[in-house]
């Protein structure tokens, strides 16, 4: 399955319920039996399957149950201080992301220049 940035959020779920479905039936498993040995519904197996959103809980219950939980790992890289920030921070570890810093603004609206 490959995603890309231009997929919609439902063209990405659908992806990955089909690549979970194909999963399944390569261990073969029946959707009840996961559900079962997930503790979820068969209900959620078949929304997930088919696209539809669920709690996060229940993608790593079936995660699981499919061997694949290893894999979530990879979801989100991890990432270490950029050298220019070890320095700056000392040794201390960055606690919060803070905004981003607009220009400072002289007071006056913005013109093109051609107006003076």
């Amino acid at each position: 399955m490959t995603i890309n940035t231009f997929m919609s959020d439902e063209a990405v779920l659908q992806g990955i319920g089909r690549s979970l479905a194909r999963r399944r039936v390569e261990l073969e498993l029946t959707q009840a039996a996961l559900a079962e040995q997930a503790g979820i519904a068969k209900r959620t197996v078949e929304r997930i399957e088919t696209g539809l959103s669920t709690q996060t809980a229940n993608l790593i219950r079936i995660f699981r149950v499919l061997g694949l939980i290893e894999n979530l790992a990879a979801l989100i890289p991890e990432t270490g201080p950029r050298p220019l920030d070890l320095l700056k921070l000392k040794g201390k570890q960055r606690q919060r992301a803070s905004a981003k810093k607009s220009p400072k603004s002289s007071g006056e609206p913005w013109t093109w220049g051609e107006d003076t």
